[in-house]
């Protein structure tokens, strides 16, 4: 599915609050929150950071779908069009980066 298609599912649902979306300072507290959620995760998983036994088990799936949810109400409210911002990051690390890293021996 096209990340418009996820773009105007989550519009068409916070348009049914009367306000459908945050300020955008409060959007991004939100964003930041949600990566340092993230952060976490990774952290108990590959991290020095042992988890508490009373912390609930860790969910990577969630974190990053916290993530895109957030990205995605920012873009609505910003009127970016997710599908072309992706589209022209690819681009980027296809043209600018190309040779940027190192490539596995068969590639080259």
């Amino acid at each position: 599915m096209p990340l418009s298609d996820y773009q105007q599912q989550v519009d068409d649902w916070v348009q049914g609050f009367k306000t459908p979306y945050w300020t955008p300072l409060s959007q991004l507290a939100r964003l930041i929150e949600e990566v340092g959620e993230l952060a976490r995760v990774l952290n108990h998983k590959y991290g020095d950071k042992i988890k508490k036994p009373t912390e609930s088990a860790d969910d990577l799936e969630g974190e990053l779908g916290d993530i895109m949810f957030d990205v995605i109400c920012m873009a609505n409210s910003e009127g970016v069009d997710l599908d072309a911002a992706l589209q022209k990051v690819i681009l980027k690390a296809q043209t600018r980066d190309k040779d940027r890293f190192e490539k596995k021996p068969e590639l080259v």
